[in-house]
């Protein structure tokens, strides 16, 4: 890898993880008569993962000693006149990042999935599964044009259609999995007429071919419209990225890919498809910092979602709705630094984030695991001491989250809000507001979670055990027609997966029992991905942020000075924790985790007289501010009409109507007009020939001429 980057060796980043679920998705299923067991498919998908991971690491390490930039075309698949359509690779800082951080977190994912998911019948299915998800996301974070960063966009769509409904006998996954695809498909439509717009102005699918004519195309305005071509072009795209990332209002789908199991929630919120979309932003960089217009529209929307969504996990029960919620909330702050002009901290929280939010939906798992898949926190309380490795690695993940001085978080959230309160882009003071307010939240709902979980009374195992198991989402899936559920069947995502079941099939601690501690392929995974949830910050902040790591990958216009301030302020990463201590958003995190363990371990009657006092306001929050409802309504309902109208108007009425049995009664019509001319009579044929000689004559030889 000395010296420049190969063609085959990068084909291989995509390659093997993609040959892994091959062999374990044909050969390791019915499809094939289950040829391999169960070893040898999670040992080709993980030595296919490995293999990836070990090239993205020699990949990173070449470009950072100074290896060229890789950018050519691997395959031409076709040529449309001037415009060529070809699958190639952009190798620099940003896409060599993004391999490592999914390969490494796709790795842990797949090693935690051998202990997860022990006792699944779909076990090869699912191996095939996460490594045909990895696939897709490395085909797109590798791309050098828009076809093929639209194809790896579609494809991470397709497979997580696939995973959300792993378990696609239960009427609430099939729901959860169609709810994503359908929200994933209002964004997409955006992000194509992006494409489309810069495409048409352009004439090339190119990224660099595209970013050459950037000044050019400031000039340009849409045909038949007037609106700025660029601007208009790069908010159709951030409306794809609002898919994907799951940004306001387009967020309905991500808490409900609950429904697959834990390890796709890793895999899916961590690093890969969430982030999609703020990788997306941050490559097109040199189109969005020329549109004042799209910085301050992505910046609102982001402000929103960090603070609004961040309510919603204060009121959850369902441990890994929370960490959900988290996601949510913390892809608003990737969004509301892109939106600031601070395009390298918002991957480098993407990139930080996808450590610790592993690391916290692996550690609900294990707890579910414990708790023998009851994912109700109201159940749990005390597990510190059954559970020492899931306890202290999930308490590393919390501290990370919430930002505190020395954790990875603290260094990419403070730098956010640094650059948000440096940032001149409209709309700025409400996203500064927004992310400083959420970092009580955040700590609130984080530790919530925490000291009901790990700390306070053991609440498992008790025949008063709170019943969550009606949830909302599954009423809706059955008002959708999904099936007839049982009032009594579980919500939870991972009550499918059966482990030790008692003869009453029971969810949860029978009275008695204990929580135990998760196998080792299960705390692995936590351990390893604890470690760089704690230094991952402090080793990568003065390089990503403030050396030359994203130089000539990312462009920031010399009107946008957030990062320019950034910089002057910069004293060091110790430097910048110690100062840390005095800062608003330390007292403000401080403040959320004294406040929650007041509530939730000291008082317990604070939350039950707050819900009492404010029970609309709760009701607005358990309701999810009727988002879900309005897209049911909008988005579903609005694709049942329309489909019901293409079925009625055009199927019915126009194609059968019209068409197909119209034309047959015009033939029908027109052969009874021409019946009545067979009268048989030999003088009447002759009459007809003669006239027909005679029309001819006049056609071809007219005698007014």
């Amino acid at each position: 890898m000395a010296g420049q980057l190969s063609s085959s060796m990068l084909l291989a980043v995509p390659l093997a993880p993609l040959a892994g679920s091959a062999i374990a998705g044909l050969l390791g299923t019915k499809f094939l008569g289950n040829v391999v067991g169960r070893k040898v498919s999670h040992t080709a998908t993980i030595l296919g993962v490995l293999i990836a991971l070990i090239i993205s690491v020699q990949t990173l390490m070449a470009i950072l000693d100074g290896a060229p930039v890789f950018n050519q075309d691997i395959y031409t698949w076709m040529t449309v006149g001037t415009v060529k359509l070809a699958v190639g690779f952009q190798i620099d800082t940003l896409s060599a990042m993004m391999m490592c951080v999914v390969t490494s977190v796709s790795l842990m994912v797949h090693i935690y999935t051998i202990g997860y998911m022990a006792e699944d019948e779909g076990y090869n299915r699912f191996f095939s599964y996460i490594s045909l998800f990895t696939f897709a996301m490395l085909m797109l974070v590798m791309s050098n044009n828009f076809l093929q960063l639209f194809f790896g966009w579609e494809a991470v769509g397709l497979v997580s259609y696939l995973l959300i409904g792993f378990w696609y006998t239960r009427p609430t996954a099939i729901f959860a999995n169609m709810k994503a695809f359908l929200v994933n498909r209002v964004g997409d439509f955006g992000f194509i007429l992006g494409i489309g717009l810069l495409l048409a102005a352009s004439g090339t699918m190119h990224y660099g071919e595209t970013f050459a004519q950037a000044d050019k195309l400031v000039g340009m305005t849409v045909p038949g419209i007037g609106w700025p071509l660029l601007t208009a072009a790069c908010i159709c795209l951030f409306i794809g990225a609002m898919g994907k990332s799951a940004q306001f209002p387009l967020h309905v789908w991500l808490p409900d890919s609950m429904e697959g199991p834990t390890p796709i929630s890793a895999l899916i919120h961590a690093a890969t498809m969430v982030t999609a979309g703020i990788f997306m932003v941050s490559r097109m960089s040199p189109l969005f910092e020329l549109s004042d217009g799209a910085l301050s529209f992505v910046i609102v929307i982001g402000a929103i979602t960090a603070l609004f969504m961040g309510f919603l996990g204060i009121i959850q029960n369902d441990i890994k709705r929370v960490v959900a919620y988290s996601t949510l909330s913390q892809l608003g702050y990737m969004t509301v630094a892109l939106g600031a002009s601070a395009y390298s901290v918002a991957v480098f929280h993407l990139m930080t984030h996808a450590f610790f939010k592993a690391l916290l939906f692996l550690g609900a798992g294990s707890v579910i695991i414990g708790m023998h898949h009851d994912q109700d926190m109201r159940n749990m309380g005390g597990l510190r001491k059954y559970m020492p490795i899931t306890w202290i690695t999930s308490l590393l993940g919390s501290l990370a989250l919430i930002g505190t001085p020395f954790f990875a978080g603290f260094y990419s959230k403070d730098s956010i809000i640094e650059a948000v309160h440096a940032s001149n882009i409209p709309g700025a003071g409400f996203a500064y507001f927004a992310v400083l307010a959420g970092v009580f939240v955040t700590a609130f709902y984080s530790f919530r979670m925490y000291f009901l979980v790990f700390h306070g009374e053991e609440r498992f195992g008790k025949a008063h055990a709170h019943d969550h198991h009606a949830h909302d989402d599954h009423k809706q899936a059955v008002a959708a027609g999904h099936g007839h559920a049982d009032p009594h069947a579980t919500h939870d995502s991972d009550a499918h997966h059966e482990e030790e079941h008692d003869d009453h099939g029971h969810h949860g601690l029978a009275p008695g029992q204990k929580p135990h501690e998760s196998p080792w392929v299960v705390t692995l995974p936590l351990v390893l991905l604890a470690i760089p949830s704690v230094i991952i910050g402090y080793l990568a902040i003065g390089p990503m942020l403030h050396g030359d790591f994203f130089k000539g990958v990312i462009f920031v216009g010399e009107n946008h000075t957030a990062m320019e301030t950034l910089r002057e302020e910069f004293h060091g990463a110790v430097g910048m924790a110690i100062h840390g201590l005095t800062t608003a958003p330390f007292w403000l995190a401080l403040a959320g985790v004294v406040v929650a363990y007041y509530c939730y371990m000291i008082n317990p009657r604070v939350p039950a007289w707050f819900y009492a006092k404010f029970k609309p306001l709760h009701t607005l929050l358990d309701n999810k501010y009727y988002m879900d409802k309005f897209n049911q309504a909008v988005f579903a309902g609005g694709a049942r009409a329309i489909g019901g109208g293409l079925w009625k108007v055009g199927d019915r009425a126009l194609i059968d109507g019209l068409i197909v049995n119209g034309s047959a009664k015009a033939v029908g019509w027109f052969a009874l007009l021409t019946r009545k001319g067979q009268t048989g009579y030999i003088y009447h044929y002759a009459f007809v020939m003669i006239a027909g000689i005679a029309a001819t004559l006049l056609y071809f030889f007219p005698f007014w001429r």
